[in-house]
């Protein structure tokens, strides 16, 4: 089982991105969970988003505490006093953060001991028009953990498609295909 913890700021797309992953690996067949936890709703606050991934049935219903992966969608919560991203997570594990910053930096400011990709997911967003850094943090999670971007990509259509123009849509199909070609190179 593949368990994944999501760490964002409220606003920022980590429960979107997380049903996204959940709804294309259920459309691969496997059996998935996805679900936030927020402390006080508003914009700006911290919050988590997990996923569960496996090919058998999923049958604990609780909260991610020992994580395979851990992904950061707003670098600020690196420096956070109340919450601990790396909390938990596997030795063996993968810390993806979306940041300016390198991979060794994101070492010393974590002490994680596993494998740290990094990427600026903020510039591809600014880039392709999306305005979040979500859709390409999500893309470059599919490549540090080799999930097919085919599905989230015919996922993320879907979702869009039903509230967002063809160019926004093609925009995020962009950002999430970039996301996942600029972590290639960049492991730590």
């Amino acid at each position: 089982m593949l368990e994944i913890r999501w760490h964002a700021r409220g606003g920022q797309g980590a429960k979107t991105v997380s049903q996204l992953l959940a709804l294309a690996a259920l459309a691969r067949g496997n059996y998935v969970q996805a679900f936030p936890e927020y402390g006080p709703e508003r914009s700006g606050a911290p919050v988590k988003a997990f996923n569960r991934i496996d090919d058998k049935k999923i049958r604990v219903h609780y909260n991610i505490y020992e994580p395979d992966v851990v992904v950061v969608v707003d670098d600020s919560l690196l420096n956070s006093e109340t919450v601990k991203v790396t909390e938990g997570l596997k030795p063996e594990g993968i810390l993806l953060v979306n940041t300016k910053i390198s991979p060794a930096e994101v070492r010393r400011k974590t002490n994680f001991k596993g494998k740290i990709f990094t990427i600026d997911a903020e510039k591809i967003a600014e880039s392709s028009g999306v305005g979040y850094a979500n859709i390409p943090t999500l893309g470059a999670l599919a490549r540090a953990v080799d999930f097919p971007l085919e599905p989230l990509a015919e996922e993320l259509k879907k979702m869009l498609g039903k509230k967002a123009p063809p160019e926004k849509v093609q925009a995020n199909l962009a950002a999430l295909q970039e996301g996942y070609e600029r972590l290639s190179a960049n492991g730590g």
